[in-house]
């Protein structure tokens, strides 16, 4: 009989552990067409909730199912409370969070998926498997994905708090070579200890957590003084790098636990944003290494005197203009956002078009404060996603442009990109507007960007300003051109 409730056991263990294999295998294909479907706007809404949905059947089906030494999990109601927590805080946070904090709200969650990664290494360090000390002393693989989990996952969390206090403008660039050295230090430092605690022998992890939390502490800072010196025009590119960051640290927890859908997503999310990263160093005509020391934005003495003078322009004139061009683009940038000018942007191009008018826009890979900001701005708004060209198109169709309306763009639309070797955006591919025949600037004033250099473009004779809030502005001319 004991025969017979010990082969019962073992036959709904093995079939539990079967069904959730598959459950992760579903989980896996879900998060990869989930992604997929992320790449173009028309299917995004789908893509992210596939994702989800095979992130909540993974999670159900690990508590429901998973099996540690024949064991299942327990506290399952202290779980599903946290759980539930977690849902309607981020579902408040998400909900309330403006599209012009939409940055800062990406960096926030990603920091929470590195803190998360290195507390799993925190927690499991004590527990590496016996036998395998017993075999290689500390000096073994489940060691190793530990420490790599807690440095990356440290680094990504600390550094995503201090990308958030840049975006929100609440810390500035600290630009020293004291600075670099230090974090090169730091480095070397961090490779030191994880030396010195694999090398330990046969010993009981317990006795040597007084050394994790010291390397937790120590990848903290770095991850602060890793994104402190960077500058302002290399913060999309920072936050795509700290997303990568956090999707390996998950990866490590994944081969942790032996956990194939954890593995699966780490690898996912660690592998776009490092595709990313390089794509938009691309666009930005740089090295990775460049960004990483922060010798981009930030100040610089390229453009800083004013050449020429300013020539602004009327609503009513700027309506006929754009109403009786053959063809206009739109170079949006961050202060589209701020204004939440959007809806209104695609309104007056519909009127235009309505006239006879082409209208299209220019979406350079950096516009904004994240990879895309400008992509799920005007897809907010409805605008049809052919109607958005990537600058190197947008460019090649700039000469037959009548009007180009630049509407809270700064940095991307600056010639001294291709003009001024002494400009710290030396090099970077810009929205090339002179091409165009005319030019209409939507600012507030005559603010700086955020590489906080002069934009000389605003005293180009083609150039005329057009001063306001985008939003005020953007409807005035709506009024305009619908009495024409």
């Amino acid at each position: 009989m004991d025969k017979i409730i010990e082969f019962s056991k073992h036959v709904q263990f093995t079939f539990g552990d079967s069904v959730l294999e598959i459950i992760y295998l579903i989980a896996s294909i879900l998060f990869i067409l989930g992604l997929k479907k992320l790449s173009h706007p028309d299917s995004a809404k789908r893509g992210n909730i596939w994702a989800a949905a095979g992130m909540i059947i993974a999670i159900i089906g690990t508590l429901l199912l998973h099996r540690q030494d024949g064991h299942k999990i327990g506290n399952l109601g202290y779980i599903f409370a946290a759980i539930l927590l977690g849902t309607v805080l981020g579902l408040i946070i998400a909900r309330r969070v403006k599209m012009t904090k939409m940055p800062e709200l990406v960096s926030f969650f990603n920091g929470m998926g590195g803190a998360a990664a290195a507390l799993i290494s925190v927690m499991e360090f004590p527990h590496i498997n016996k036998e395998l000390i017993a075999e290689h002393g500390l000096l073994n693989w489940q060691a190793l994905v530990i420490f790599l989990g807690l440095v990356i996952g440290s680094v990504s969390f600390a550094g995503s708090m201090i990308a958030f206090g840049k975006l929100d403008g609440k810390i500035k660039d600290i630009r020293s070579k004291v600075l670099r050295v230090i974090n090169i230090i730091l480095l070397l430092v961090i490779i030191a200890v994880i030396a010195y605690i694999m090398t330990r022998g046969q010993v009981d992890p317990q006795t040597l957590e007084p050394y994790v939390y010291i390397l937790l502490g120590i990848s903290l800072v770095y991850g602060v003084l890793f994104v402190m010196p960077i500058g302002g025009a290399d913060m999309p590119v920072v936050i795509s790098l700290l997303n990568s960051f956090t999707g390996v640290a998950a990866a490590m927890g994944g081969f942790l636990y032996n956990n194939l859908v954890m593995l699966t997503g780490g690898i996912l999310v660690g592998s776009a944003g490092t595709i990313l990263t390089v794509l938009m160093c691309n666009a930005m005509n740089r090295s990775l290494f460049n960004v990483i020391i922060g010798a981009f934005g930030g100040g610089g003495a390229a453009g800083e005197s004013e050449q020429g003078s300013i020539k602004e322009i009327s609503i009513t004139d700027a309506s006929i203009l754009l109403s009786y061009s053959q063809k206009v683009m739109v170079v949006p940038g961050y202060g589209l956002a701020v204004a939440q000018a959007q809806h209104l942007a695609h309104e007056l191009d519909k009127l235009l078009e309505d006239k006879g008018v082409e209208v299209k826009y220019a979406i350079h890979p950096v516009a904004g404060r994240m990879p895309g900001h400008m992509n799920v701005l005007l897809a907010e708004a409805d605008v049809p996603y052919e109607k958005l060209l990537e600058s190197d198109e947008a460019n090649g169709e700039m000469e037959n442009v009548d009007v180009v309306v630049v509407i809270g763009a700064n940095d991307v639309v600056n010639p001294a990109a291709e003009e001024d070797p002494s400009s710290p955006i030396y090099g970077m591919p810009i929205v090339k507007v002179l091409k165009a025949k005319n030019i209409i600037v939507m600012k507030r004033g005559m603010g700086k960007g955020y590489a906080a250099i002069e934009n000389n473009l605003f005293y180009n004779d083609k150039t005329r300003m057009l001063f306001g809030n985008a939003k005020d502005s953007l409807q005035k001319i709506v009024t305009e051109v619908k009495s024409l």
